[in-house]
């Protein structure tokens, strides 16, 4: 590690980021940044810090809790969203902040903000700001609804999976709008942020001037949705919601086994004869309702009742087992919990264990990694999450070159 807190060699090594995020969608932005190597210094409000500092659970030297049981306790949100980051308390609401906060800037190549509309701005930490104190800047706003929109709406992940289409994409025509359990517009959003910033970063070294790169949720989330043609599926007659199958893929889906569901994937003709031949039915590939990927699409529902009378009789591992064997593509659908410790994953630090900076690796519980590999390496988190306002000292004096007397001053006057 080096002393601005890179991880040496990394792709974004060189590459400063001051981290005006909160909650989630902002700070996974940043994390990503820190991941590949970015020197993220996260500007905290003091005492309170983020505001997922207060989000139970915790860790600390007593173990898990739903409350902090000691001063040494971080929220796991914190340990997950702060890896790789410095702590800079800066509240900036008081006078003097503004003039820290474009001292940083100076010093910096990225700022990142997701703030509601309007607040960057009355709190005078705005792209204009920023531009005017480094116009070589690349700042990114992310939001609800795009930068400068009032919807009169706070973006919460489900107001925006409500408001994309996606609660209506899952689930059978009967059921109630599914929300995904995965915060998928909070976590999704951050990844194009990211993409938005290396692309003006890319561009800066041809102009080498900044710009604001503006990503929005609802955006983000709905051009997912648009993925699929849904106005021509409904046209020609196509259910929206098809339940755990796809029927104008069929086979296609999950199907229920003794002690639990695989997922089946066989639509070509190939792989349907190996599918019934697994199922000891090779006689089902003379059945004309399954003789052909257009009639098994007319008579998935039948074909789902063969594949179903077979599964349902033995267990997820023999089933997969079985489809594995004739070169079936199936897979057991897993919990959460199983996933995120699959030998694969974990093998390339697609997913970590939780580190806590004063306990050290935390049993049994695992988090995000950086799911991209390099040649180079240089990806992942080689600083834990901070303690809030750790660093802000190594900062301000190391980096903008503030006094001892200049910092007690600033924290005398509370705002530090």
């Amino acid at each position: 590690m080096e002393g601005d807190g890179q991880v040496v060699d990394g792709p974004l090594a060189g590459v400063r980021v001051i981290d005006l995020t909160r909650a989630l969608a902002g700070p996974f932005c940043t994390l990503v940044l820190a991941g590949l190597g970015a020197d993220v210094i996260k500007l905290e409000e003091p005492a309170v810090g983020d505001v997922a500092r207060g989000n139970a659970p915790y860790v600390g030297p007593a173990g898990l809790g739903m409350s902090p049981s000691g001063p040494d306790d971080l929220s796991l949100a914190t340990l997950n969203r702060c890896r790789g980051k410095r702590s800079v308390t800066l509240d900036l609401k008081r006078t003097g902040a503004q003039r820290i906060f474009e001292d940083l800037v100076c010093h910096a190549d990225v700022v990142v903000e997701n703030f509601s509309s309007g607040t960057a701005e009355r709190l005078g930490v705005g792209y204009a700001v920023a531009r005017s104190a480094n116009p070589s800047i690349v700042y990114c706003s992310i939001s609800g609804f795009g930068a400068g929109s009032d919807s009169g709406v706070r973006a919460m992940d489900a107001i925006i999976q409500a408001l994309s289409g996606i609660m209506l994409t899952s689930g059978d025509a009967e059921d109630p709008p599914i929300r995904v359990g995965v915060p998928v517009a909070d976590v999704l959003t951050p990844v194009w942020a990211v993409v938005g910033i290396l692309a003006a970063l890319q561009r800066r070294q041809r102009s080498g001037t900044g710009e604001h790169v503006d990503v929005s949720m609802l955006g983000v989330l709905t051009s997912l949705v648009a993925s699929e043609d849904w106005a021509a599926l409904g046209q020609l007659g196509q259910p929206m919601r098809t339940g755990p199958t796809l029927p104008r893929l069929a086979p296609f889906g999950l199907y229920r086994c003794a002690d639990g569901w695989i997922a089946l994937v066989a639509p070509q003709d190939k792989l349907v004869a190996a599918l019934f031949g697994a199922m000891g039915r090779p006689e089902l590939q003379k059945d004309p309702r399954f003789a052909t990927r257009d009639v098994r699409v007319s008579h998935h529902s039948e074909l789902s009742i063969e594949i179903e009378s077979w599964t349902a009789e033995l267990s997820v591992a023999a089933v997969v087992d079985a489809l594995d064997a004739a070169g079936v593509p199936a897979a057991p659908v897993r919990s959460p919990v199983e996933a995120v410790i699959d030998r694969r994953v974990v093998a390339r630090r697609e997913t970590v264990q939780v580190e806590h900076p004063r306990v050290g690796p935390v049993d049994g519980l695992w988090t995000s990694g950086v799911p991209v590999r390099m040649s180079g390496d240089g990806v992942g988190f080689t600083r834990l999450a901070p303690y809030l306002g750790e660093h802000t000292e190594e900062v301000l004096s190391g980096l903008c070159g503030y006094s001892l007397e200049e910092l007690r001053a600033l924290r005398r006057q509370r705002v530090i």
